[in-house]
């Protein structure tokens, strides 16, 4: 991966660059703007289900981003309701042994558990390019929502086209199909302006085989306007050197705030290009594989090696969610 040299490059992507319960569909208050999205006919989703063959996949690289903005003036605001989604139970999959693996600056999961169903690599053509990101399968109210990177879906004013993921990606295979996005989401402060303290996004993908994408893998919970400096999980499919994008690589650790550019959790790690999208989660559970997602993999500073920074899960982030899944 590449680290731009006067700010901040995303260390993560394909391209590199808690409280009260509540039920999957509730509205986003009225104050907040709404999220951006772009729509993928039924058409364009059969093309990028045939699109991405085995070679194809193994062909898509991570690719370098050098953005610049991150608002310290609308960086997210902390003192929202706290919210949590609990995770939806996939069917029947066997417990993962404890690892105790915490804390972890990266290295591959040898667990089970949920984890290895719900995460999976993202593919997408960018400006004719085929390149990769990670992202996760969420609870969700339409039972086909993926949380990933805001410069995963759009970036440099186009969203990018022949998007797909593929759960429990692992090797080359894709044991659980892969499934072509209908539609894909960014807070509306990341597709203006691409201000890393909003990089999330989000995809809706269609039916696979007559079956909905959460009813076959299972999906983590979420976790919004939570607390700073709590522990914390990472995982995603880095492609750059060392990693080659065929292992699932996880992160853990005390979470730090950003305190350089954005308001973002920061996490020691040493994940490279391609893991970008990848779920930070708090309250995971190293036997179940589970826990509620509060973050993306987003970017890292050049000065500042080895450390990831993911943005804050607040109201922005909450509507991105509210409006993908009640799609």
């Amino acid at each position: 991966m590449r680290r731009h040299p006067r700010t901040a490059a995303l260390a993560a992507g394909a391209l590199l660059a808690v409280c009260s319960l509540a039920a999957p569909g509730l509205t986003a208050t009225a104050a907040v703007p709404t999220p951006a999205e772009h729509t993928v006919t039924a058409q364009g989703a059969a093309r990028t289900a045939a699109f991405w063959t085995p070679e194809r996949m193994r062909e898509a690289t991570p690719l370098d981003l050098t953005p610049e903005r991150a608002d310290a003036a609308s960086a997210p605001a902390t003192g929202g309701r706290h919210t949590v989604v609990p995770p939806t139970p996939a069917p029947a999959h066997p417990d993962g042994a404890t690892l105790r693996s915490f804390p972890q600056s990266g290295g591959p999961w040898t667990g089970d558990g949920a984890i290895v169903k719900t995460s999976g690599r993202v593919f997408f053509t960018m400006q004719g390019r085929k390149a990769s990101c990670s992202g996760d399968a969420v609870t969700s109210g339409n039972h086909s929502t993926v949380i990933t990177a805001g410069h995963c879906v759009k970036y440099q004013g186009n969203w990018h086209t022949d998007w797909t993921f593929v759960p429990g990606y692992h090797d080359g295979q894709a044991p659980y199909g892969t499934w072509s996005a209908t539609k894909t989401l960014s807070t509306p402060q990341w597709t203006a302006s691409e201000d890393m303290n909003y990089d999330v996004g989000a995809a809706v993908v269609a039916p696979l085989d007559g079956k909905k994408l959460t009813d076959v893998v299972g999906g983590q919970g979420l976790d919004f306007n939570g607390a700073y400096g709590q522990a914390m999980y990472s995982f995603g499919f880095p492609a750059a050197s060392p990693y080659d994008g065929t292992r699932l690589i996880h992160c853990s650790g005390t979470a730090t705030q950003d305190f350089f550019l954005t308001k973002d959790h920061g996490l020691s790690c040493n994940m490279t290009g391609g893991s970008s999208g990848g779920p930070w989660f708090t309250s995971f559970d190293e036997s179940t594989g589970t826990g509620l997602q509060a973050s993306v993999n987003s970017f890292g500073y050049v000065f500042l090696p080895d450390t990831m920074f993911g943005p804050y899960f607040g109201d922005d982030a909450k509507a991105l969610y509210d409006n993908a899944q009640n799609t």
